[in-house]
């Protein structure tokens, strides 16, 4: 018969986390603890953490129904994963403590060359928003860590001071040393998005996640048709819990990308569904980490090589490990511009 005990801990940024929807100080997240009656001294932890005001399980109630869900997962022994489509958070911590389990507590969660500490994943380095000085600031911090692929958080101060910081890196970066990709977290509007867009393809950006608001799937489609630079979706795939919802998504607004968060996006198991979808279609993936802990960062990176590798070649988004002054540690260090396991 299997255990669960929830308990609940609050992070902190060493610095202001800035998005164009907010700034984050502060993260919390549950913790699940598994254990087994008949695996004595063994258990699996995993890590629920839904962003507020984002995430389609941000509710209310949340630790409520994180209870609830708990006493019949250990009435049943088992994963209830049709019950859980709407809260991915929850699905991706039972997933997280139930891969652990059945690891016999290793955080190698899967047996992957990543996994067993032979190959590390390559990962962009993330700029967050701020003004024109920081923002350049930490580029150049991320550039002299070694990272060859840039993420920056566009949206929040003045977009042409955005592109006189793009053009900044394009002076002394070309593509092929340095890859630029932006997020805009649905900054524009469906009127400036496209001028917006040709502005940005100037500078051999990689490309752009999430330029307009979610849910205008029309204005979308032609964004993705129409753009001079590739579009991947992010917050556009929230609360897309269904096979049949996700397939019409796809095949209406025909991204070139999708983004994709477990604990947004349906867990492991909605995650890789999404990406079997997307790979039929032609269209590209990622995937990144949502502000966890080095306990949901790691499940992640685990993941991240158990679908993409071995050799994952394009940069995932799992740079978010040194994001917090109080983190739990884990056997995650990052090489240059690749996350590793250390052993």
């Amino acid at each position: 018969m299997k255990h669960i005990e929830i308990s609940k801990r609050i992070f902190h940024f060493k610095q202001p986390a800035g998005t164009s929807r907010g700034i984050y100080t502060t993260r919390q997240s549950y913790f699940l603890t598994l254990t087994d009656d008949g695996m004595t001294g063994i258990k699996g932890v995993g890590e629920c953490a839904p962003l507020p005001k984002l995430s389609c399980d941000d509710l209310p109630d949340y630790e409520t129904i994180l209870h609830q869900i708990c006493k019949l997962v250990e009435s049943t022994d088992q994963i209830p994963y049709a019950l859980l489509r709407p809260y991915p958070s929850i699905l991706f911590g039972l997933e997280t403590a139930f891969a652990q389990l059945k690891a016999h507590g290793s955080t190698m969660l899967f047996d992957t060359p990543f996994g067993r500490g032979e190959e590390g994943i390559r990962i962009n380095g993330l700029v967050w928003m701020g003004s024109f000085d920081e923002m350049a600031e930490r580029l150049e911090a991320k550039l002299r860590q070694g990272f060859h692929c840039v993420k920056l958080k566009i949206g929040a101060i003045d977009f042409e001071k955005e592109i006189e910081l793009i053009r900044h890196i394009r002076e002394s970066f070309d593509k092929r040393q340095v890859e630029l990709r932006v997020d805009a977290n649905g900054a524009f509007t469906p009127k400036n998005a496209l001028q917006h867009l040709e502005t940005l393809a100037k500078y051999d950006i990689h490309s752009i996640e999430q330029p307009i608001k979610q849910h205008q799937w029309e204005d979308m489609a032609h964004l993705c048709a129409a753009s001079p630079l590739p579009i991947a979706l992010d917050e556009e795939l929230i609360g897309v819990n269904v096979a049949a919802m996700k397939e019409a998504l796809l095949d209406t607004i025909r991204p070139q990308y999708i983004v994709l968060k477990p604990s947004l996006h349906g867990g492991m198991r909605g995650t890789e569904e999404w990406i079997q979808l997307a790979n039929a279609r032609g269209i590209g993936s990622w995937i990144t980490s949502a502000l966890e802990s080095n306990v949901g960062l790691n499940a992640i990176a685990q993941l991240c090589a158990k679908v993409y590798g071995p050799h994952v070649s394009t940069p995932q988004g799992l740079g978010t490990g040194l994001l917090f002054t109080d983190n739990i540690t884990m056997p995650l260090t990052i090489r240059g511009d690749e996350m590793w396991i250390t052993q």
